[in-house]
């Protein structure tokens, strides 16, 4: 394993809400991802998800209030919460969370990326 720069890995590439994969540890993927407007509503019945924020503002919409995270916060979202993640323009986050954990939930729609795609960088 080398060591990662992660600003570098950002500048790879440009697509939003596509995670990243860029490391692996005790059967958790270290994603990374861009975010502009609005996910989709979606729950894991499975898994946490824990989100790192780099630069912009997440906000982790729940059924019962918003988490708004800025950069050096985070958040997990325990697993069977539903969540809606909305970003400013050019938020840029981290999401660490096993391998398992599909990235809409159980919802597919147009922006949807199986595990099968979310691309090594």
């Amino acid at each position: 394993m080398k060591k990662i720069n992660i600003s570098d890995k950002f500048s790879q590439f440009k697509e939003v809400w596509t995670p990243k994969v860029i490391a692996e540890s005790n059967g958790q993927l270290v994603k990374i991802a861009k975010g502009s407007g609005e996910l989709v509503s979606h729950k894991h019945d499975n898994e946490d998800e824990l989100f790192i924020v780099f630069k912009g503002q997440l906000t982790l919409q729940l059924r019962s209030e918003n988490i708004v995270l800025k950069p050096g916060e985070m958040y997990v979202v325990p697993r069977g919460v539903e969540h809606c993640p909305k970003a400013e323009p050019d938020t840029h986050f981290m999401m660490i969370e096993p391998s398992s954990t599909a990235h809409t939930g159980e919802h597919h729609t147009e922006v949807t990326v199986s595990s099968e795609q979310q691309e090594w960088i």
